[in-house]
């Protein structure tokens, strides 16, 4: 079990490739490519078409915990749903990025960003914003905005990037995403949805000489990790879960 099993609903990395150009959709190109995929993995049998051209390869999500990958027009994705692991994700993305250049054409030139996203989702009922202010705090600055009289918080997605290098194409990001509208608010009628918290590292623009895929992508996860572990557990997961239990 992962270390942040116990601190949302549900966790999962998740690994995107965006390309410059557009990736080969051929039918015998992409059956390879994911009978690849599924060799290593073989719960992963549901494999479908949206959107008209972008093709998916999942596992059953019934159990809660599932693999998934796919292939976009100009993006590379995969995912893992309440691993059992971390390393169990992130081979997944290895094998995904180390077949990536021989089934898919994929240069280390034709890198537009790569980014590797640690998500946790909250199922909540109730203004996502609110609880968000309320866990979280606004801020001096903004205190006393949300103390109007009758005032009601509609719209809060607190988030943070900041630029690792002089280039600014290694970014992290924090960032929120709430599931309420304004109707909901005026209404008083909520759905249990999720509220996400997110965090990204990613790198921009082609990838240096003799460097690979998968040795940016595990910098990316190790620089997430530190992220998460260093200025989100203890300063907004575990306040967003407390603010949870208490309503």
């Amino acid at each position: 079990m992962t270390p942040y099993a116990s601190l949302a609903d549900d966790f999962y990395i998740n690994m995107n490739l965006a390309t410059e150009m557009e990736l080969p959709a051929q039918r015998e190109t992409i059956l390879q490519y994911f009978e690849r995929v599924q060799k290593r993995f073989p719960s992963m049998r549901k494999f479908y078409c949206r959107d008209k051209r972008d093709y998916v390869l999942e596992e059953d999500k019934d159990q809660g915990r599932y693999r998934w990958a796919a292939v976009e027009a100009k993006r590379l994705c995969s995912g893992q749903v309440n691993p059992a692991t971390l390393d169990a994700a992130l081979d997944q993305h290895r094998l995904v990025l180390d077949l990536a250049p021989t089934f898919l054409s994929i240069s280390p030139l034709d890198c537009e960003a790569i980014d590797v996203l640690f998500g946790f989702d909250f199922a909540y009922r109730g203004n996502h914003n609110s609880l968000l202010a309320e866990a979280l705090g606004v801020g001096p600055a903004l205190e006393r905005l949300g103390d109007a009289p009758g005032g009601r918080v509609i719209n809060y997605e607190p988030s943070l990037t900041i630029a690792l290098d002089e280039d600014c194409r290694v970014q992290v990001r924090v960032s929120t995403e709430t599931r309420t509208n304004a109707f909901q608010v005026r209404t008083g009628e909520f759905n249990e949805e999720q509220l996400s918290v997110y965090v990204t590292a990613r790198q921009y623009g082609s990838l240096d000489p003799d460097t690979t895929y998968v040795e940016t992508m595990d910098r990316l996860a190790t620089l997430a990790r530190e992220v998460v572990d260093s200025c989100v557990v203890e300063q907004i997961l575990r306040p967003l879960a407390r603010t949870i239990a208490l309503k």
